[in-house]
């Protein structure tokens, strides 16, 4: 089964925006770890969803509201994944102060964002 969009997309990206406003500045998440703290739509199986969900984050990071930090969404390296406007992420991180090695990654472990304010994250609802 391909899913190249979530079933219910924009209810699956209201999900991803709402975490996204949830990371604060000088941290960052991965498209992988928000994907993780949303689950699996109705349908759609556990492998399914681990194989297309970061791919969904992307998807929503394309096109969120003017007020989510989507600055803060970066690949799971470390690094800001090429698309449209990724030149403007690096000087809004830098701006919060998270550094930038030579090679254009970031450490992880010290500007990651752990998630421990997930009691504010939306649970499923049966949207989908």
């Amino acid at each position: 089964m391909s899913f190249s969009s979530p079933p219910n997309q924009q209810a699956y990206y209201e999900q991803v925006w709402a975490i996204t406003r949830l990371i604060p500045r000088g941290k960052v998440a991965t498209y992988g770890q928000i994907a993780k703290m949303i689950p699996p739509p109705n349908g759609v199986e556990i492998e399914a969803y681990a194989a297309f969900a970061p791919r969904w984050v992307g998807g929503a990071m394309a096109n969120c509201p003017d007020d989510v930090p989507w600055q803060r969404v970066i690949n799971s390296q470390g690094k800001i994944s090429e698309r449209p406007g990724a030149e403007r992420q690096r000087p809004l991180l830098e701006a919060e102060g998270v550094i930038f090695d030579a090679k254009g990654k970031l450490d992880l472990k010290k500007f990651g964002w752990s998630g421990k304010n997930e009691d504010n994250i939306p649970k499923q609802a049966a949207m989908f």
